[in-house]
């Protein structure tokens, strides 16, 4: 199994390709992603398991992450999905859907973000039907809360993940 394709308006979600490692690891080590995310660079290796982990998701657990584009080009603008990660952190997430999204600085502030968010969400929704999904944000990521909540993401809980303060949505059906 594979990343089903999704076309939103102005947005080509897909399957990862290997010509997306370049912008998946210039995604990694710009320092406007990375500050609320890794918290450090990612190395080209770092980038290319990143990719191959998002996209091996899928034949695992019936769902995954989208490379994501805009309708018209090619370049690998970001990635949106689904991840059961089994992080340690309390409380516990392991077993449920867990939103991620993460987009180049370049195509920040255009609302792809929230565009690409509800059409994962609408797959999600017909293909998976949990009764809750969940998401892990860094505190101070404000602009990704903003997206969360406006998607239909509820805070539940805060926590630390890798030493870092994190508040957990959760978005129920």
């Amino acid at each position: 199994m594979q990343a089903p394709l999704i076309e939103t308006e102005r947005l080509r979600l897909r399957s990862y390709r290997s010509n997306d490692f370049s912008g998946s690891a210039a995604l990694w080590s710009d320092p406007l992603v990375i500050r609320h995310t890794t918290r450090k660079a990612l190395t080209p290796e770092e980038s290319w398991g990143k990719t191959l982990r998002n996209a091996g998701l899928w034949p695992v657990v019936g769902y995954g992450y989208w490379a994501v584009d805009e309708k018209g080009g090619s370049e690998f603008i970001g990635e949106v999905g689904f991840g059961d990660f089994h992080r340690d952190l309390q409380p516990s997430i392991a077993g449920l859907p867990e939103l991620g999204y993460v987009f180049r600085s370049h195509a920040h502030g255009k609302g792809y973000a929230t565009e690409a968010v509800r059409a994962a969400i609408a797959w999600l929704d017909r293909n998976v039907a949990p009764k809750r999904s969940v998401c892990v944000i860094h505190e101070q990521n404000r602009a990704s809360i903003h997206v969360a909540e406006k998607c239909g993401y509820r805070e539940f809980d805060r926590s630390h993940y890798k030493g870092d303060p994190v508040i957990l949505l959760e978005r129920q059906v």
